[in-house]
């Protein structure tokens, strides 16, 4: 698959400094990762990895990665003291450092996140410039950068799934950018994550949720993170 680099790459997001991938790319992963919880996370256990393990808080890593979990973009003035914030918005955080992590990228945080209603654990890769990867959803490989419409379908394993998907897809007019499938086993809990160019109406979603083999659905527009 080529690459393709654009001009957010190279200049990087409006943000609060002092560094892309350990500000502004930590609070975008943060951002989708409530998202991906559906709630206001209660309760969160960060863990970072290799560079960041050794450099969250002197590049301030630890603000950056709490102001998104309070869902403040990029460029908010209050990342510098949102440390001050998470208590008033009743957030409880501990953070963790693993600095020798050869199978992660050097940039890499998992938010384990806890509201009254739903849990998520949340693999992220800073890649440089604010833009991300969401490498793991829930133990399954995702690999997406929430920088189109994604939706993210849990579900049984059966033949032919893809290809009907696909096709409610293609009924609603969505062309597919990418899509990952990974699976627990076979006939087994199945996760598909697909990229697209533009959003799904609401019936697209009521329907694929009403389908008997469909165990969780999680759309995510494509939004300012």
């Amino acid at each position: 698959m080529v690459e393709r680099s654009s001009v957010f790459d190279m200049i990087g997001p409006v943000m609060i400094g002092p560094s892309s991938s350990h500000t502004a790319g930590v609070v975008r992963i943060a951002r989708v990762a409530i998202r991906l919880l559906g709630d206001k996370p209660k309760n969160a256990l960060v863990t970072f990895y290799n560079s960041f393990a050794r450099t969250y808080q002197g590049h301030g890593s630890d603000r950056a990665v709490v102001a998104g979990l309070l869902d403040y973009k990029t460029d908010d003035k209050r990342i510098k003291n949102s440390l001050e914030y998470a208590p008033k918005a009743a957030l409880n955080y501990q953070f963790r450092s693993v600095a020798n992590a050869s199978l992660f990228h050097p940039n890499t945080i998992r938010l384990l996140l806890e509201s009254d209603q739903a849990k998520v654990d949340v693999v992220g890769e800073s890649l440089g410039g604010g833009v991300i990867n969401i490498s793991e959803v829930n133990g399954y490989s995702a690999n997406f950068s929430a920088r189109l419409h994604t939706l993210i379908i849990t579900a049984t394993d059966k033949k032919g799934t893809i290809a009907f998907i696909s096709n409610v897809l293609t009924q609603d007019d969505c062309n597919i950018a990418t899509m990952t499938v990974s699976r627990k086993g076979k006939h087994d809990s199945a996760c598909h994550i697909i990229e697209m160019d533009s959003g799904l109406k609401d019936i697209t979603l009521e329907y694929l949720r009403s389908l008997d083999w469909v165990d969780n659905i999680i759309y995510i527009p494509d939004i300012d993170l």
